[in-house]
């Protein structure tokens, strides 16, 4: 446990990330929070695969040594000068999505992208370019502006959501990420009509939200696509009616999805950042009204091509990220449909441990053997 003294610099334990594919458990300092800044205790947060990505070093956005994790919940531990979102005591979520309420990406409802913080989270840094964290003498970057791997962290007053305080924080962490990635991409970003056929390409726990949030829209059809059979169990739970492993069919997979459904499907969403699993999610479609929606994160340089004349019949291909919620507004909206049983969280977490078992989640994640890893300090 770290010293709780507000407006001084407390001691706690991190995982480092001090290069590429190296983390490790370190007492850190974290500074207090400058204007317009937060100080919160972090309770628990997930692995997720943005962060094994980003600690493989292919991840641009991540600058090293740095302080990773991105799906936590906390409470508020002190604040600084200007603050009147939270204040000590409460509980919140970090945003890697930001939403600042005033620049005209959030001005927008074309998108749920805020561009205030853009420049400064890219390299790992503060809104006034310094980072709030050091160890062993040598300053430590942040990451997406939360870095939820720290048992204390900082984070800009936009990127935080002040959530309801029956929130059991070590279930709500995934809605830092995990579910409304999924979940949106499927209601807000792909738009799914009652009564339409749907494909999720990838079953982890971005992809079982998707399959969640195509049966709240009232999908008809959903199928669940992914070669590990020992996650169709829990697909099916999520509303899929349909699972298959592209590994049982001599045939490429959208072959086999347009031979059921007549035609393909009428949304296909990707949930692993595969290119040539995106390019199924695609040719999954169909031609004349078909919409593919991409969210898993291919590598630096990877590309699929699609052939112009389908989009010329009118098939569309879109992006989503973090669902295409506005992030402030959404997430404590999505706490409260957890609350009254409107939307399932508990069931995404596979393995619950403590946060200096971190080693251990990221093996868990990086041989498929989790869906979902919550550390609790």
């Amino acid at each position: 446990m770290g010293t709780q003294t507000a407006e001084k610099v407390i001691k706690c334990k991190a995982a480092v990330a001090w290069e590429a594919g190296k983390i490790s458990i370190e007492e850190i300092e974290v500074a207090p929070p400058k204007a317009h800044e937060v100080r919160i205790k972090i309770v628990a947060t997930g692995v997720c695969r943005s962060d094994a990505f980003g600690l493989s070093g292919v991840d641009q956005l991540v600058t090293f040594p740095a302080i990773l994790g991105h799906e936590g919940a906390g409470i508020v531990e002190s604040v600084g000068e200007g603050v009147t979102v939270v204040k000590p005591g409460d509980k919140v979520i970090p945003l890697y999505m930001p939403q600042c309420r005033e620049c005209g990406s959030c001005l927008s409802s074309k998108t749920n992208m805020c561009s205030k913080l853009r420049n400064t989270n890219k390299l790992g840094l503060m809104p006034d370019s310094t980072t709030r964290f050091t160890c062993k003498g040598q300053a430590i970057h942040h990451f997406l502006g939360t870095s939820t791997f720290a048992e204390y962290t900082v984070v800009a007053d936009v990127s935080l959501a002040k959530i309801d305080d029956a929130a059991p924080l070590e279930k709500v962490c995934l809605i830092g990420c995990c579910i409304p990635t999924g979940y949106g991409a499927a209601l807000n970003t792909a738009k799914v009509e009652p009564g339409s056929t749907c494909a999720v390409f990838g079953l982890g726990g971005v992809g079982l939200a998707a399959v969640m949030g195509c049966k709240a829209a009232g999908a008809s059809r959903i199928f669940g696509i992914d070669i590990k059979k020992e996650k169709f169990e829990k697909a099916k739970l999520m509303g899929a009616t349909d699972c298959l492993s592209p590994e049982d069919y001599e045939k490429p997979i959208h072959e086999v999805l347009i031979e059921k459904t007549g035609a393909g499907v009428d949304y296909a969403i990707e949930c692993i950042g595969n290119v040539d699993v995106m390019k199924s999610a695609v040719d999954a479609c169909r031609p004349d009204w078909g919409t593919a929606v991409i969210i898993g994160i291919a590598a630096p340089g990877k590309s699929i091509s699609i052939v112009p004349v389908k989009l010329l019949f009118g098939f569309t291909l879109k992006g989503s990220i973090f669902g295409g919620w506005k992030s402030a507004d959404a997430v404590p909206k999505l706490v409260s449909e957890y609350l009254n049983n409107k939307l399932k969280v508990d069931e995404f977490i596979s393995h619950s441990m403590p946060f200096d078992k971190i080693n251990e989640a990221f093996e868990l994640l990086n041989n498929g053997q989790s869906l979902r890893s919550v550390l609790l300090f």
